[in-house]
């Protein structure tokens, strides 16, 4: 079974999202899009985006960032994962741009798992 086959997107939070992204932009030249992130049209797709410090969607992880990790068929690596005594969190969601999973590493840090849709 493959597992992680790239890189789907790298998320960072931050007590004044757009300072941050002001800074990446002016910076590192980094096109921030009105939703606050950016999509590198590199193939396959990578996303980057500034999360407020305040937000929920990296918790249990303690860090602040998280790594998106593209995967090729989340849910048997779910399933072999928690076989492995990983830490899951649910059951994966499905959404229009694919399916996300999380684990939990041995650090700690929540870690997305991303299955895009068919065709990307």
């Amino acid at each position: 079974m493959k597992r992680v086959t790239g890189i789907g997107g790298i998320f960072i939070k931050s007590a004044d999202p757009a300072r941050l992204r002001d800074w990446y932009k002016s910076h590192l030249g980094i096109d921030v899009e009105a939703w606050g992130g950016t999509s590198f049209q590199n193939t396959p797709t990578t996303v980057w985006n500034v999360f407020e410090a305040s937000t929920k969607y990296f918790d249990p992880g303690k860090a602040p960032f998280m790594v998106n990790y593209r995967v090729a068929e989340l849910v048997p690596l779910l399933a072999a994962l928690r076989a492995a005594g990983c830490t899951v969190e649910g059951d994966g969601e499905a959404s229009e741009y694919g399916r996300f999973g999380w684990v939990i590493d041995c650090d700690g840090n929540k870690v997305e798992l991303w299955e895009p849709p068919i065709g990307q």
